[in-house]
């Protein structure tokens, strides 16, 4: 007989996870607590699988800044971050759980422009885009990356600086905007990635997996 789980709320779903058998490995948020978690989860009983699902939770803590407690995992803040949840999973599980993991550092080619771009925190959650190089179209690729935080990690507008964006939370997520940076570079991409990954199956009970 199939088992099903009251997991909470599916945000993302990776349908066949190379580096784990091709098994469906989900992230779920659940909002019963005093603030939201989340729980990466797999309905599959294939050998190996709580081994995967223990490193793609691991990883986001370490690329995505969250903390675990009693098996979920949340933003220290108390805020969801749920975009930024989202994406780490999915950059957590493009990796082989022999994958050594650090930080993302915040600092990045940008292979556009051949600039190098930096992303700074100045408090209060608020983070500024810089960039080396002639003024030339600077200032255009600058604020063209800071829209991509907002976009990709629901960050807010700064007002009067268009190269900075804000959690509306207040709180510093170095972690997060490490993870995000290079997906700024190649907003276009990322936005294509999300459109085949909405159009993806759904996850399944144990009894209709392999």
């Amino acid at each position: 007989m199939g088992l099903t789980l009251d997991l909470g709320e599916r945000v993302e779903l990776v349908s066949m996870d190379p580096h784990c058998q091709d098994i469906t490995v989900a992230l779920y948020r659940q909002d019963g607590g005093h603030q939201p978690e989340y729980l990466v989860h797999s309905y599959s009983r294939l050998e190996g699988v709580g081994e995967r699902v223990e490193f793609v939770a691991g990883a986001l803590v370490t690329l995505a800044g969250a903390e675990r407690v009693d098996g979920r995992l949340r933003f220290s803040c108390g805020a969801a971050h749920q975009a930024g949840a989202k994406r780490g999973f999915l950059e957590a599980c493009k990796l082989p759980s022999t994958a050594a993991l650090e930080p993302k550092p915040l600092r990045a080619l940008d292979k556009r422009s051949g600039r190098n771009i930096a992303v700074a925190s100045l408090g209060a959650g608020v983070y500024q885009v810089t960039g080396d190089g002639p003024e030339e179209d600077k200032s255009k690729r600058v604020e063209a990356i800071a829209a991509g935080f907002r976009k990709l990690a629901e960050m807010s507008p700064v007002e009067g600086s268009a190269d900075r964006a804000a959690f509306p939370c207040g709180q510093t997520h170095d972690a997060l905007v490490g993870l995000l940076l290079v997906r700024t570079l190649n907003l276009r991409a990322v936005l294509r990635e999300e459109e085949a990954a909405a159009s993806r199956g759904q996850l399944v009970a144990p009894s209709q997996q392999k």
